[in-house]
């Protein structure tokens, strides 16, 4: 892995938490993720399940994490199966984790050869009487391929019919969602390698410019500063491409007067990052586009102050829409009518604003998190509002990663990052 290696008390306190509402006699297994075939011999690049590495920190395949807390024998209480490996496999492949090194990385004990797995499971199953699966639950899933995880589910509602089924999901929504202090650091180095990534463009564009080469400039210095690359596919969006809100074809020429929406950030060990920031191609904003930036940015400040212990995500984003409908109409693109005469069910603020404002983020770009609770200390929440104007030709949406406090304004991990439309003017014509 390119990233430095994280300490195992993070995994140690991850597996506490979830063991601690797990039911008595009961076993939870995670899968890592297969490695997806594209055709003949290629494949894409493995990515671990982040559920798995959240509660071990194994970044290998064909991995399992199997935790059961009422073990008659104490060695079995927390157990991680790894792929055997051998001289072949290092030679073609490259080394895999040792048992040894597996113990390292997760700090558990008891570490056997994925081929051990069958065996070892049957044998504690006779001792359970509830087994957790780890389900995808996740408010925006929408995945039709059967997982490693499904085959296994399939596998043992077969084998084990007589046995309670229980889901890990409700358990990893609530814990994950709050961040441990390491989580946080985590994600504020790939907060800083975004910002690498956007000082590093701003110098870099100006009219003739291709989406594509400025793709390439923050892939070049997310992988420079030990990223993978993206955390999500990115987004580059000159002109009124801004309005369509997931473009993603980067394939067109920047011209004068254009503005630029990239909604892109780095990954650092699996942790997401997640920006958009709004630039003029020319390296100076006109009237119009200046006055819906700034709007924009009010909007985004005012939302921030929000997130706080306490607020309900639906209420807060019903509260995030009045200061939107504040700004269109100070800029002219609502009128009072049109707020009188608004359909309750889609305000009339969404014609020029019509995604949420926030979602949790962590290890996933839309992270797991209680989203029907109140928010808690150390959530971490994206702020990112936009104005979308197809008949003027542009769109601005900005947006940060904030932490939220015990007390006061969250705590903005892209304090640092150019937003201020002077700073971005300025940097741009140095």
């Amino acid at each position: 892995m390119k990233y430095h290696a994280i300490s195992k008390q993070l995994f140690v306190k991850n597996r506490k938490k979830f063991m601690a509402q797990m039911q008595p006699k009961s076993i939870a297994v995670f899968n890592s993720n297969d490695i997806y075939p594209i055709s003949a011999d290629s494949t894409m690049a493995f990515e671990q399940h982040r559920d798995i590495f959240y509660l071990s920190g194994a970044d290998q395949e064909e991995t399992i994490l199997l935790l059961f807390p009422d073990a008659l024998d104490k060695k079995h209480r927390e157990i991680l199966f790894v792929r055997e490996t051998n001289e072949h496999i290092a030679v073609w492949e490259g080394a895999k984790l040792t048992k040894e090194q597996a113990s390292e990385v997760s700090g558990i004990e008891t570490i056997y050869w994925l081929t051990d797995f069958d065996r070892i499971f049957f044998d504690l199953m006779t001792e359970a009487d509830t087994i957790y699966f780890n389900t995808n639950e996740h408010y925006r899933q929408a995945v039709i391929t059967q997982t490693r995880e499904d085959r296994f589910i399939e596998k043992c509602k077969k084998d084990f019919p007589a046995h309670r089924w229980a889901k890990s999901n409700p358990i990893l929504q609530q814990i994950r969602g709050v961040k441990e202090p390491e989580e946080i650091a985590l994600m504020q180095q790939a907060c800083d390698i975004t910002e690498k990534g956007f000082r590093r463009i701003l110098e870099f564009t100006k009219p003739g410019v291709w989406e594509y080469e400025m793709e390439a400039e923050f892939l070049h210095e997310f992988v420079k500063n030990r990223s993978k690359g993206f955390a999500y596919t990115p987004i580059i969006a000159s002109g009124n491409n801004a309005n369509v809100l997931h473009y993603i074809e980067n394939n067109q020429q920047l011209k004068d007067g254009d503005l630029i929406l990239m909604d892109l950030a780095a990954e650092y060990a699996n942790y997401s990052s997640d920006l958009t920031r709004t630039i003029p191609a020319n390296g100076k904003y006109n009237a119009r586009q200046r006055a819906v930036y700034d709007a924009v940015l009010r909007v985004k400040n005012e939302a921030t102050q929000l997130l706080v212990p306490g607020t309900i995500w639906a209420e807060y984003h019903k509260e995030v829409g009045k200061i939107m409908t504040s700004e269109l109409l100070g800029l002219g693109l609502l009128d009072k009518a049109d707020v009188q005469n608004e359909n309750k069910d889609w305000p009339a603020y969404k014609k020029y604003f019509m995604h949420g404002t926030s979602h949790h983020i962590g290890l996933d770009t839309h992270d797991y998190g209680e989203l029907k609770t109140p928010m808690k200390a150390n959530m971490v929440f994206t702020v990112e509002p936009g104005i979308y104007i197809p008949d003027e030709g542009f769109g601005v949406r900005l947006e940060d990663d904030v932490v939220i406090q015990e007390k006061g304004e969250p705590f903005n991990l892209m304090q640092n990052i150019p937003i201020e439309a002077e700073e971005i003017e300025e940097l741009m014509n140095q």
